[in-house]
């Protein structure tokens, strides 16, 4: 089966972004993928900051990224735009970091406002990346995701419809991909891309509404 990795960029340590992306791959875990999780927060500042590429964990961000057949990138949305963590990461990758791969964007927000910063802000770049098929996003309200120690992460049972949806067609594409899907190789020591990308899909909503901390 094809190998999956999630990148969320919250900088948060008790973030529902984060919270979501361990319920998605717990479902695409039990459908046979091969999972994984990289939290950019959990990756040296310092690195980030400079923009140092040669550093053992960076560089083994780096072969986790080029390892996966498809990419879950998860942002919370601050001021309509994916996080500065995340930024940070993405202009560290490689050049075509993510070609070859089916990337699935998802955010989570306080509000419906934020509802269109996937295609106008994080698209782009994944575009710009190298991403040939990068599905539509999916956008959750912070309001209807929670965790606890006895239910785990609890969703809304709309969002956590939709998400199923989602990653339905997530795991589709890759499976469509089948016999002979393998990741492109990737050049380490490139720079990032440039370009400003395009591509527009349909985001799907969660109901509720109302702001939230721990993005």
């Amino acid at each position: 089966m094809p190998s999956i990795l999630a990148v969320s960029g919250s900088p948060s340590p008790a973030s529902r972004t984060v919270s979501a992306v361990d319920h998605a791959l717990g479902w695409l875990g039990t459908r046979g993928h091969r999972t994984a999780h990289l939290a950019v927060r959990d990756l040296p500042a310092a690195d980030l900051l400079a923009g140092a590429r040669d550093t053992v964990a960076v560089q083994e961000a780096f072969e986790a990224v080029a390892n996966a057949d498809g990419v879950i990138v998860a942002t919370p949305v601050y001021k309509a735009a994916y996080t500065g963590l995340l930024k940070a990461f993405l202009d560290l990758l490689p050049e075509n970091a993510l070609a070859g791969k089916v990337v699935l964007p998802l955010a989570t927000g306080g509000t419906v406002g934020h509802l269109l910063a996937i295609d106008y802000a994080l698209r782009p770049v994944l575009t710009a990346l190298g991403a040939d098929h990068v599905l539509p996003g999916r956008f959750l309200l912070d309001i209807d995701i929670a965790r606890s120690e006895e239910q785990g992460v609890y969703l809304a049972p709309q969002t956590e419809k939709r998400l199923v949806e989602t990653l339905e067609r997530f795991s589709g594409a890759l499976d469509l991909r089948g016999i002979g899907f393998s990741a492109a190789p990737v050049r380490t020591d490139a720079g990032p891309s440039a370009g400003p990308g395009a591509g527009t899909g349909d985001l799907a909503l969660a109901n509720g509404a109302s702001a939230a901390v721990g993005r």
